[in-house]
């Protein structure tokens, strides 16, 4: 089994406390702080993420030590504030002293399925407890030293969000890797300290599902502490050493584990009014069922992790075509009398359920999804976050005159680049020349409707 570094391993090159940008006329401003200047100390502690620096500077009156980068001076300076008022100041990175990186050997990490090619963010195995509390990333909790466990809960650094994938522990070790003693053992100590907990389970067929499903859950239902639990699917590319086959290649095996999840869903609305135990909407699009209406998703409090993402999608869509009836049909009329057509870029694994969302909007055809196969990762890889312009520029059609492509943020990371390197800028031009007008649009049928009529009315 694949070894990693021991507790605590941590990526070299944290930036310290460097300020980005700071606020005209805020606190911070006032202090004469700089975009470029490093905060060493707040009231007397060094601070190591965003959360020292709000634990710390949670008062009226913030006394800092600050250095600018190339000077070897430390200057000091107050910042004074009315009650309410944000200091002004943000950071480059909310980790000023580097990321813990992963010590686990997953069999199921995505990460280590990518091609060897990708750049090298991409490689960063993260399992900060930190980015959970701060982001909501799920961490497995194999690399907390005692000290880590102590500040989340004197912090009361809560919801953790937690990968829990099963309880056995001999599975346990099989999945994760020597660590994962240590995951439970933190855990427990977080639970028993009154730490709010959303866990997640990915299911491998034949490892952690089936009986093994059955004890984790017996377990979660056991411990009120874990408010949320998210059961996800299996993902693999065709770079997998390990996985050729998942739930999406199976609709048996996909009905298996709804069958499995929904008695504790049942038993948690009778004792508790809520669903807690929640299926990624894979499970049952794979399974060829119904998605759960809206009250069963209990305010969506897991939805970054694919659970109630079409759900949200459909209620939201239904909403859009009654309320903006009016400028849907107007837009139709438009594309009508000019022979244009919108063109929806999506995933496989979206597009039945953002295709209704266009038929409803358009009576004559004129808006439609267009879902691209990945190739690039290949595998049962299908959701739209991971399309890769390599793959849309070899699907989509060639004359594209009169078309409007919508592509959609999310296969974009904040520099506006794709998973294989490509960017927007280049992207859209590249379509241009086949004819095509371009915008990209935020997730969401109201944005996506929205960002459309923009784009018609600017097209002439």
């Amino acid at each position: 089994m694949e070894q990693r570094a021991d507790y605590g391993n941590t990526k070299s090159g944290g930036l310290g406390a460097l300020i980005e940008s700071v606020e005209e006329g805020s606190p911070a401003w006032k202090a004469g702080l700089e975009p470029g200047m490093i905060i060493e100390k707040v009231n007397g502690v060094v601070p190591k993420d965003l959360i020292d620096w709000r634990w710390e500077a949670d008062g009226s009156i913030c006394e800092l030590e600050v250095s600018v980068p190339g000077d070897d001076e430390l200057y000091e300076c107050v910042l004074e504030r009315e009650s309410g008022e944000d200091w002004g100041v943000d950071f480059v990175d909310v980790l000023f002293d580097g990321i813990k990186t992963c010590v686990n050997a997953c069999q199921f990490c995505f990460m280590a399925m990518l091609p060897e090619d990708m750049r090298p963010s991409l490689s960063i195995r993260d399992d900060d407890y930190r980015l959970s509390f701060l982001q909501g990333n799920f961490v497995t909790l194999t690399n907390l030293t005692d000290e880590d466990v102590e500040r989340i809960i004197s912090h009361k650094l809560e919801p953790m969000n937690v990968s829990l994938h099963a309880i056995s522990s001999d599975v346990r070790r099989n999945l994760i890797g020597p660590h994962a003693a240590r995951g439970i053992e933190v855990l427990k100590k977080l639970m028993d300290a009154g730490i709010e907990i959303h866990g997640q389970i990915v299911l491998c067929p034949n490892i952690n599902d089936g009986e093994e499903l059955d004890k984790t859950l017996d377990w979660v239902e056991a411990h009120q502490q874990i408010t949320s639990l998210a059961i996800v699917p299996l993902g693999y590319t065709k770079d997998s050493k390990r996985f050729t086959h998942s739930y999406s290649d199976d609709v048996e095996l996909s009905r298996s584990v709804v069958k499995i999840v929904e008695p504790y869903q049942e038993r948690a609305h009778a004792s508790l009014g809520i669903t807690r135990f929640q299926l990624s909407d894979e499970f049952y699009v794979d399974a060829q069922l119904p998605i759960p209406p809206a009250y069963t998703y209990d305010g969506y409090p897991q939805f970054y992790d694919g659970i109630g993402m079409l759900r949200s999608f459909l209620d939201e869509a239904e909403e859009v075509c009654n309320s903006m009836r009016t400028a849907l049909d107007e837009a139709d009329t438009y594309l009508s009398v000019r022979s244009r057509k919108i063109l929806l870029i999506v995933g496989e694994a979206a597009q039945q359920t953002i295709q209704t969302f266009c038929d409803n909007w358009s009576a004559n055809g004129n808006v439609s999804t267009f879902a691209v196969r990945n190739d690039f990762f290949g595998g049962d890889v299908n959701v739209t976050g991971l399309i890769c312009a390599v793959d849309l520029l070899a699907q989509v059609p060639e004359d594209l005159t009169n078309v409007l492509i919508v592509l959609p943020e999310v296969m974009f990371n904040f520099d506006k680049v794709t998973l294989d390197g490509m960017s927007l800028a280049d992207l859209t031009a590249q379509l241009e020349t086949r004819g095509a007008k371009v915008i990209m649009s935020i997730p969401g049928p109201t944005n996506i409707a929205k960002s459309c009529i923009k784009a018609l009315k600017e097209w002439d």
